[in-house]
């Protein structure tokens, strides 16, 4: 038996997050939080969003919607379909905590490995993300999420406050491919 054990690495490949500062843009991967789908069966909208309000301490989002109490945040990502992440220390099994609140309404799927979210901050975060995708980041405000296109990745794109916070959750197997799209990018602009 090996003398050492296994440790989980961060989707960059490395033992600990990757953090650039470029001018006045930073640049942090994420590797804080378990994240699970939620996705609501026929007929049953209200007694999910009831128990999924009873979990979260929040209703779910509408579409375009991201919203946050405590350790839990939802944002919307399709009709009945919502991503819920949480601190990974506290809710590593996130799937099942949400699965136990809402019950047989809803289908829950652990999304957490799956998943790579960079942090953003900086004055320059709309500039820097308008070379790379669609969204119209200068006019999100705090609390609104999109899917788009970043890079050659479908990606989502969360706005924490407006002009300056942003977060970009994308594909595990892409975050090498979609750091490079941020470094370069905001070396442009800064």
């Amino acid at each position: 038996m090996p003398d050492h054990a296994l440790k989980p690495l961060c989707a960059l490949g490395g033992a600990e997050p990757v953090s650039h500062q470029i001018g006045h843009l930073r640049i942090s991967e994420n590797p804080g939080l378990a994240m699970a789908s939620l996705s609501i069966r026929d007929e049953q909208d209200k007694t999910v969003a009831t128990a999924a309000a009873k979990l979260l301490g929040f209703t779910l989002p509408e579409p375009g919607g991201l919203a946050r109490s405590g350790d839990w945040a939802a944002f919307w990502t399709g009709p009945g379909q919502w991503m819920l992440t949480a601190p990974f220390a506290s809710h590593e099994d996130i799937a099942g905590i949400v699965k136990t609140a809402v019950g047989a309404g809803a289908s829950v799927t652990e999304q957490t490995d799956g998943w790579v979210r960079f942090e953003i901050e900086g004055p320059a975060v709309p500039t820097m993300l308008e070379r790379l995708c669609n969204a119209d980041t200068t006019c999100m405000q705090a609390g609104q999420a999109v899917r788009s296109q970043i890079e050659h990745l479908g990606s989502f794109l969360l706005c924490h406050q407006a002009g300056t916070a942003f977060s970009i959750i994308t594909l595990r197997s892409g975050a090498a491919s979609m750091m490079h799209a941020l470094e370069t990018a905001a070396k442009a602009v800064c």
